[in-house]
């Protein structure tokens, strides 16, 4: 019974590399979806006429999901300059994105018409 506590506190150095492709996957997947909520939110305004209210709200989750890989960015850079301050004062904020961006998700299929 107290050796399991005892064992915690013992301390084992080991070494930690990161896979070869860990940078590239991650750059690669955060401009895929940087793009892509891009052509969502440029499509989504450019429509907004034609399909009504609703496709305005879904144009306004996907801005808010770019201003989300923003956030990233501003973590990373926080991250690189070891600034602290910058890395907490963004990160505590980091989800506020997501869930304005699932409101207006929400709104959006509210405001869908009923189907005929």
């Amino acid at each position: 019974m107290f050796i399991f506590p005892v064992t915690l506190l013992v301390q084992v150095e080991s070494t930690f590399r990161k896979p070869s492709y860990f940078g590239p996957v991650i750059a690669t997947m955060f401009l895929l979806g940087a793009v892509a909520w891009l052509i969502a939110a440029v499509l989504g305004f450019a429509r907004a006429r034609a399909f009504g209210p609703s496709t305005r709200w879904f144009a306004f989750a996907a801005v808010c999901m770019i201003i989300y890989h923003i956030q990233f960015l501003l973590i990373a850079l926080g991250i690189i300059l070891e600034n602290p301050a910058m890395t907490l004062t963004v990160g505590a904020f980091f989800n506020l994105f997501a869930v304005v961006a699932a409101l207006c998700s929400i709104m959006g299929f509210v405001r869908l018409t009923s189907p005929r």
